[in-house]
């Protein structure tokens, strides 16, 4: 089986995958607190506690890390705790198969070369525009030939409350879910509405721009995709959004594993 690990600056994302191309579906999947200074051990030791007896079916990792530390750490824990591999680390330089039309390919985060690669392999029909809701809202553009158009990067749901909280004595941290009312009838409703309604106009407002911007992105067959920690929450309110895969980063990453694969065996 395939270990799958993606590092993101709140939250590590963990699957295993059985089989391969058309067969491969997710065993097992969780979600753990970021903690970007542990160590290659203390990593490998909160791995093994999740995959109790899997553990000794894993025989390859693939991994992405948008915190440099981890990704040092996840270098060194790969062949040490889940042995030779082959292990892939999704960094620069590793071929992807996904073309980065943009200034600098080596500012884009691994993490979006993943979205990039799984959304045009899950949703082929046409271009895409991935909506990432984490510690940032990150919306790419991907073109009909899974081409990496480049993309908007903004503030996340969560920092905008830790935001409000620290800055405004009055204000204090809410839950986020949906209100009664976009009209808030107290504080905390207030906050509900202008949190989730107000992120939610932000990405239907980059959406169109996007799809009005970009040659062939204003017909029917895109599909604008949200994934993220935070999507659950925002998918439903975003009237732009057609799609929710949870888990396009690990498939993304199970598949620069198995093109890693085979570019190794001389098969492209």
């Amino acid at each position: 089986m395939l270990l799958t690990v993606a590092v993101g600056n709140t939250n590590i994302q963990v699957g295993v995958f059985a089989g391969t191309g058309a067969h491969a579906h997710l065993v097992h999947d969780w979600r753990i607190h970021t903690q970007p200074h542990l160590t290659a051990d203390e990593f490998a030791l909160q791995l093994r506690g999740l995959l109790g007896p899997d553990i000794d079916q894993v025989t390859a990792v693939s991994g992405l890390s948008t915190v440099p530390s981890l990704l040092r750490e996840m270098r060194e824990m790969a062949p040490r705790y889940f042995g030779p591999g082959p292990h892939v680390l999704l960094e620069p330089g590793v071929r992807t198969g996904v073309p980065l039309l943009v200034d600098n390919p080596k500012e884009v985060g691994t993490d979006r070369v993943a979205h990039c690669l799984a959304a045009h392999e899950n949703y082929p029909d046409g271009p895409c525009i991935v909506v990432a809701f984490g510690t940032a809202t990150v919306i790419d553009a991907i073109s009909a030939k899974g081409e990496f158009l480049g993309g908007v990067i903004a503030p996340g749901v969560n920092l905008a409350v830790e935001a409000l909280s620290e800055h405004t004595v009055t204000v204090r941290k809410v839950e986020l879910m949906p209100p009664r009312s976009v009209v808030g009838k107290n504080t905390v409703e207030a906050l509900q509405s202008g949190i989730i309604y107000g992120f939610a106009g932000q990405v239907d407002g980059l959406v169109e721009r996007i799809r009005a911007e970009i040659p062939g992105f204003d017909g029917p067959d895109v599909t604008v995709v949200a994934t993220g920690f935070l999507a659950p929450l925002m998918v439903g309110e975003c009237r732009t959004v057609t799609a929710h895969h949870k888990y396009l980063a690990l498939d993304g990453l199970r598949r620069v594993y198995e093109r890693s694969r085979r570019v190794g065996k001389g098969r492209h």
